[in-house]
């Protein structure tokens, strides 16, 4: 199974949707030094990290 790769729009609300929950207290996923949460948010997406998905229409 190959890692899926998303697009910059994407990418954007996965960001938002990771540092929305940040802020709010959840656990960072990795070592950082960043306390900005769209920053930890970053460098959790850059790490492979976000157990996040998108289902695309028209795919399976």
């Amino acid at each position: 199974m190959s890692a899926q790769r998303y697009n910059r729009y994407e990418k954007a609300r996965i960001l938002g949707a990771r540092a929305l929950q940040v802020s709010y207290g959840a656990p960072v996923l990795i070592e950082s030094d960043q306390t900005e949460p769209i920053l930890v948010a970053a460098e959790e997406y850059d790490a492979g990290v976000l157990p996040f998905t998108v289902r695309r229409e028209g795919e399976k």
